[in-house]
């Protein structure tokens, strides 16, 4: 019964809640009046004619005091030391006044000490009031949120409180408790009548409490260390959320709003290094900047990232309109803007067009990011991918050398090095070109850079793994034992402009990417960091199964980053320069020729055996794949 009136109560409208809360307080009001009589003469008192209307009408002073004191918009379910002292103020603002009017008044009868007594008693009674609707609605066993969610916050420190702050005021949370890793077992203390627990109790705590969710408070921790939290709490089944960064979060209080599902970035461990902000400068501040492939993953945080650096012109060159557009309206969406931006709809392949905006536009500066990546859509559409990755290269980097372009950098993959699939040995013939350019006589700085797989990027793991825990399931993982390397796409992009200023010509980087993930333990992680259980042999009552669907066509177990051991440091401990074998122009010429010839002839046989012979440590690991081959055959 009692937990259905406090349901109900609850479900009220705020108005209405008001509205009870006045005429509680207002019969409060009057029998601490009489009370207060009663106490001084020593005996009840019941009012005569003159006291009546001295005593009945004492709300009509004291509750205009109480809501210009804001007493009723306080939440009762969060009550804290500033509302007290609210409520002490107005407290003592009525018996004032009330006094002043019954002297004013003449009104006989009444002992000066009932003004003291009534100050005393109304402070008591409107104070526990209070704290006991407090006590009733947050702690006490009555009432269990039956509506809500309940969630433990991970740290107990100002933007913890702060957090806390603003789920007393939710109608979607309850705050259980506060864990702090700097707590043993000796007790517990409270943060605004809220527990504080230690690490060791949360699983007691989530197990005994029906616990939907963990928030992490603690933006200005590490990532690595937010990580191994994360590990910890993955183990627990529960869905874990966080707070941005500090930066984010410095100019106001926090809010629900402000809490993110966890960045898969944190279960990388790995921090960001702070760039060289003269290393970025130096190819684009003041300079004319094109971009290839200007809407795709990286292409576009290029843009972003170039456009920070105050380039003279930025020239978009992308052969998808949707993407091209979708990118020129973001950039143009930046305030104060001074930069000319123009978007140029074209392929790679088009030496005349390439030749036209190179002269158009006295490009100094590109950043060749067009290409197809898709390794399984590659391998279906070897053509297609050869023509654009290589060949489209090829195009490029002559008009460029024809139009005195000064610096030209290369976005490459680690899939270039010892390729399986026709996509990585596309892309190991495009360095092959650039390499070989840079030992004739130019004046284009051609330099490339290789990285493995980045974060959120169009195709890769992540989000296919986001989209498949939010269906239900199944995640679907090619081999148990694949893995592969990971970065951040605003860490690559930096990585790149920085590693194309060191630049000597011909200049293979290769990116730090940390330690290589195991793909099917990042599938666990993102199934379990959702609140979920993996469903299999040892779980049946779980909720998300991993299925292995195997290795796709051109798809290997482990990626690398070198052909050879050759490397040394550059002025970023995150760039590596390698040292690689390359071939001289006039022998990768006619064979890049016949390479075409083949190409434009739809001769899948002769393009494969030259695409081993230009990449000798080609070993690919199925048949022709084509689907125009297949159709032929």
């Amino acid at each position: 019964m009692a937990k259905t009136l406090l349901t109900k109560l609850t479900d009220l409208d705020r108005k209405i809640k008001q509205l009870i809360l006045i005429f509680i307080d207002s019969f409060l009001i009057i029998l601490v009046l009489l009370s207060a009589f009663s106490i001084r003469l020593g005996y009840w008192v019941w009012p005569n004619e003159d006291l009546f209307f001295v005593i009945f009408g004492a709300p009509i002073i004291a509750i205009p005091v109480f809501l210009s004191f804001r007493l009723y918009l306080s939440v009762i379910r969060y009550i804290g030391v500033k509302t007290f002292i609210s409520i002490a103020q107005a407290v003592t603002l009525y018996a004032v006044i009330w006094g002043l009017f019954t002297y004013m008044a003449s009104v006989e009868g009444i002992p000066r000490s009932v003004i003291l007594i009534n100050w005393m008693l109304t402070l008591i009674i409107i104070g526990s009031s209070r704290i006991f609707a407090q006590s009733l609605f947050t702690r006490n066993n009555l009432f269990k949120n039956y509506n809500k969610s309940n969630v433990i916050i991970y740290g107990s420190g100002a933007s913890g409180r702060q957090l806390s702050h603003a789920l007393q005021l939710s109608e979607e949370y309850h705050h259980l408790a506060f864990i702090d890793d700097s707590l043993d077992n000796k007790g517990k203390t409270y943060i605004n009548n809220i527990p504080v627990f230690s690490y060791k109790e949360i699983n007691f705590l989530i197990e005994n409490n029906n616990v939907t969710e963990v928030l992490l408070a603690m933006p200005s921790i590490s990532r690595k260390k937010k990580n191994e939290i994360i590990d910890k709490l993955n183990k627990l089944s529960v869905h874990v959320r966080s707070l941005p960064s500090v930066s984010k979060i410095a100019e106001g209080k926090v809010k629900i709003d402000d809490l993110l599902e966890i960045d898969i970035r944190d279960l990388l461990g790995r921090d960001s290094v702070r760039p060289n902000q003269n290393l970025l400068k130096i190819n684009i501040t003041g300079k004319v900047i094109l971009v290839t492939g200007a809407g795709g993953s990286i292409g576009s945080e290029l843009c972003r990232q170039v456009i920070l650096l105050k380039p003279n012109k930025l020239i978009l060159f992308e052969i998808s309109e949707p993407a091209l557009y979708q990118i020129e309206q973001e950039l143009l969406k930046i305030k104060d803007l001074k930069i000319e931006i123009f978007s140029v709809l074209g392929s790679v392949r088009d030496k005349v067009r390439l030749n036209k905006v190179f002269n158009r536009f006295s490009v100094q500066t590109i950043y060749h990011a067009a290409a197809y990546k898709h390794v399984p859509l590659v391998e279906f559409n070897q053509t297609e991918g050869i023509l654009n990755n290589a060949i489209g290269t090829w195009s490029i980097a002559e008009a460029a050398i024809k139009n005195h372009v000064e610096t030209f950098v290369l976005i490459s993959t680690d899939k270039a090095v010892r390729p399986t699939n026709v996509m990585g040995a596309s892309k190991r013939i495009a360095e092959l070109i650039l390499q070989a350019f840079s030992k004739n006589e130019n004046n284009t700085c051609f330099s490339m850079v290789r990285f493995g797989n980045v974060l959120d990027s169009s195709g890769s793991v992540i989000p296919t793994f986001k989209r498949q825990i939010k269906e239900g399931g199944p995640v679907t993982v090619t081999d148990k034992n694949i893995v592969r390397y990971f970065m951040t796409i605003p860490e690559a992009v930096e990585l790149v402009i920085q590693a194309g200023s060191m630049g000597n010509g011909g200049d293979v980087f290769v990116l730090d990417m940390g330690e290589p993930v195991l793909i099917y333990d990042l599938a666990v992680k993102m199934i379990q960091l959702s609140g979920l259980k993996v469903l299999n042999e040892e779980n049946p009552e779980g909720d998300i199964e991993i299925q292995f669907t195997g290795l796709r066509p051109g798809e290997k177990l482990y990626e690398e980053l070198l052909v050879g051991g050759n490397v040394s440091p550059t002025d970023n401990k995150l760039i590596m320069s390698a040292q690689e074998e390359m071939i001289e122009w006039e022998i990768l010429e006619p064979m890049l020729y016949k390479l075409l010839d083949s190409l434009l002839k739809s001769d899948h046989e002769m393009s494969r055996d030259l695409l081993i012979k230009i990449v000798p440590e080609f070993k690919p690991d199925s048949e022709i794949k084509d689907l125009l081959y297949n159709s032929e055959n």
